[in-house]
């Protein structure tokens, strides 16, 4: 299981984002704030998007995004084939350097 640490704000609410916890583990992403569990779902019943400001994860007929600060590598290990130029450079690098994930 891989720990990443980030923040989480949903789309379209005014709240600032909140400093998370973030758990993968190939099948799936569970989020948490301190000792509050804030999900926990299979990757198949996400879609993700990297976009410039962070993760747009839909889920449950929302959207939240997690701002990943090693997001290079939780990009590749969830998968991602498309992401914005500065990303995917972080991954291609990545890649490049260990040659794994």
């Amino acid at each position: 299981m891989s720990n990443y640490a980030g923040r989480l704000r949903i789309e379209g609410e005014e709240e600032p984002p909140i400093s998370v916890d973030i758990d993968l583990d190939g099948e799936r992403l569970k989020v948490s704030a301190g000792e509050i569990e804030l999900g926990d779902w299979a990757l198949s019943e996400l879609r993700v998007a990297a976009l410039e400001d962070g993760f747009h994860v839909r889920v449950e007929g929302h959207e939240m995004v997690l701002d990943v600060d090693e997001d290079g590598r939780f990009a590749l290990e969830l998968g991602l084939k498309s992401a914005h130029p500065k990303l995917r450079q972080r991954m291609a690098a990545l890649i490049r350097d260990d040659g794994s994930v």
